[in-house]
């Protein structure tokens, strides 16, 4: 799983069949403090996230384990809005 920051939405009026009816947001990827990393990705969204917050990306086949997304053609979805991150000190 990976850290990214919802920046905006994809609209899409030509698409597979099987996506109609899911959210696509474009997230970007961020380090530990939250800083951007260059890489992007689009995914399916299964919790409701908005623009500006920091969630939770499942990538690859886990993907489409989601109630929402089982036999999709989708390879990362939002599975998680992060309230808060701790880490330990070294």
């Amino acid at each position: 799983m990976l850290l990214g920051k919802v920046i905006g939405t994809v609209w899409a009026t030509r698409k597979d069949e099987k996506l109609t009816g899911l959210k696509l947001l474009l997230v970007r990827h961020v380090e530990l403090d939250y800083s951007m990393k260059k890489s992007y990705v689009v995914a399916a969204d299964t919790v409701g996230a908005g623009i500006g917050e920091i969630v939770l990306l499942t990538t690859g086949s886990s993907a489409r384990q989601s109630k929402l997304t089982e036999g999709k053609p989708v390879d990362a979805v939002v599975s998680g809005i992060i309230d808060k991150l701790d880490l330990a000190d070294n």
